[in-house]
């Protein structure tokens, strides 16, 4: 029976961090992306994508940033939106062809993502995360003042803008999304999906807000019935701890090791923490299933079980 799969894309699987950030470098890095997903699809998975963008929505709020005196910024939900435009582009472009070279004649398609988040959701009375430009002191408060914008000293480094990060509710194309499945490589939720508030109406509005993509991957693999979710990063295996004498590469955690992990703070917090509470999240609503993390380079050996962490309920 074929597996259906969900794969977060982490930052490092769009864009070197050695390189020059430009489009052309990430369609670079894209490539090499791209020939992992269809050696997936060629063994015989299913597959869904949904990547990050802080990186890339962080610039783009950079430029319209940066030429506020010659045309508006753009708002930030925008700003996201744009950045699923185009890193969906180059992906598509990417897996199109490393499929093709498999004789794999399968359409890839990039679906623009609205996220529900509630409008009381905690978050949006602690906004914790920084995006764009640094400031002074008396352009902070002028953004304050004319844009609303929440304006926190960075490090010493100057003052930014923080926006909330709530946790997904509802994906909007969740629909067109399941219909896409049975034939179509769909990249979704990119960025966590553009974050909008549901009005009484029905009428949808954007919010200044950066979701996590692992939970909105979690919550499309929730949505679609996937077999696996697959949180690719930067490390082989999940460690406790991490970078000390006595640490410990983990190929398996079940729900209570892993809650006992994260109680004990061994995953750090916008780093690992997230990936392993959304991969709880999802084998707790599907007991029956698994969520593995491990390097983009070694996914394929991770779905065979020879490397990764497992993540299972019991």
């Amino acid at each position: 029976m074929t597996q259906k799969i969900v794969i977060a894309l982490g930052g490092n699987a769009l864009q070197s961090g050695k390189d020059n950030p430009t489009a052309e470098a990430q369609l670079e890095v894209v490539k090499k992306t791209s020939e992992k997903i269809a050696e997936i699809s060629e063994k015989g998975y299913e597959i869904a994508v949904v990547h990050g963008n802080g990186p890339q929505v962080g610039r783009i709020l950079l430029a319209s940033e940066t030429a506020r005196e010659v045309t508006p910024p753009m708002p930030f939900d925008v700003c996201g939106a744009m950045s699923q435009g185009y890193i969906g582009y180059h992906l598509q472009q990417g897996i199109k062809y490393a499929l093709n070279r498999r004789n794999k004649n399968i359409p890839v398609v990039t679906v623009a993502t609205q996220m529900i988040v509630e409008k009381d959701d905690p978050a949006f009375k602690n906004p914790t995360k920084p995006i764009g430009p640094f400031y002074s002191k008396e352009e902070a408060d002028r953004l304050h003042t004319e844009k609303g914008y929440e304006m926190r000293e960075d490090a010493g480094r100057g003052w930014r803008r923080v926006v909330a990060s709530p946790l997904p509710r509802k994906i909007v194309e969740i629909q067109p999304i399941k219909k896409l499945w049975d034939s179509t490589v769909v990249i979704s939720c990119g960025g966590g999906g553009v974050p909008v508030i549901e009005h009484r109406d029905g009428s949808l509005e954007g919010v200044a807000a950066v979701i996590d993509k692992d939970f909105a991957a979690e919550l499309l693999a929730e949505q679609v019935d996937a077999d696996v979710l697959l949180i690719l990063t930067e490390v082989e295996k999940v460690a406790i701890n991490f970078n000390k004498p006595d640490q410990e590469d983990l190929q398996k955690m079940n729900l209570r090791e892993a809650s006992q992990y994260c109680e004990d703070g061994q995953f750090a917090p916008g780093s690992m923490l997230p990936k392993v509470e959304a991969a709880m999240k999802f084998v707790r609503a599907n007991p029956e299933k698994k969520a593995i993390i491990t390097s983009l380079d070694k996914a394929v050996e991770a779905l065979c079980g020879k490397t990764g962490t497992t993540i299972t309920f019991s």
